[in-house]
């Protein structure tokens, strides 16, 4: 690789690591070729980014940033996941992947300005996904009207009811 080579995977890391949300180094040692194509393959669908890359020029890419601390998990074989817009998903992606091929395993990760251990990225995959983020948002919005028109209707059905049962007990009586 010539050093306008370099420049230019470390100017292209540079842009994946500001836009990716979450971040997670694996180690791929003993993995297959055929196994790292699927991870690929898998990634691709879902909009995410696996890269195999060279541990000092990404050194080099994240240095000056808030990614700065995983500079220390860079060594040995590394292949870094760059999730897309939904953290959780790119989590639950490598969830699968991880059970489907034993020989990869978490290094590091991080989310949210925070530097995150093997357990720590896993975790990220239980938390819900974007769009059910965004149904328990829109429900919530919507049961306080939804209160407030029970609470306004229930006076006009309890007068309904009181004259419906007045109108059986009449209809009763001789």
């Amino acid at each position: 690789m010539n050093r306008t080579d370099k420049a230019q995977f470390v100017e292209e890391m540079q842009g994946r690591f500001a836009e990716a949300p979450f971040v997670v180094l694996t180690d791929f040692s003993g993995s297959t070729v055929a196994q790292m194509d699927a991870l690929r393959r898998a990634c691709e669908p879902a909009g995410l980014h696996y890269r195999v890359v060279k541990n000092t020029l990404c050194k080099r890419a994240i240095a000056g940033t808030e990614l700065e601390p995983l500079a220390e998990h860079f060594s040995g074989p590394i292949g870094v996941l760059f999730s897309g817009e939904d953290p959780s998903a790119a989590a639950k992606l490598l969830k699968v992947q991880l059970k489907e091929n034993q020989n990869l395993e978490v290094k590091a990760g991080f989310f949210e300005g925070t530097i995150l251990d093997e357990k720590g990225v896993l975790a990220v995959a239980d938390l819900p996904s974007r769009e059910e983020l965004l149904s328990m948002l829109l429900r919530t919005i919507q049961e306080g009207p939804r209160q407030i028109l029970g609470v306004l209707q229930g006076p006009a059905r309890d007068l309904l009811y009181l004259l419906k049962n007045y109108e059986a007990k009449l209809e009763e009586s001789p």
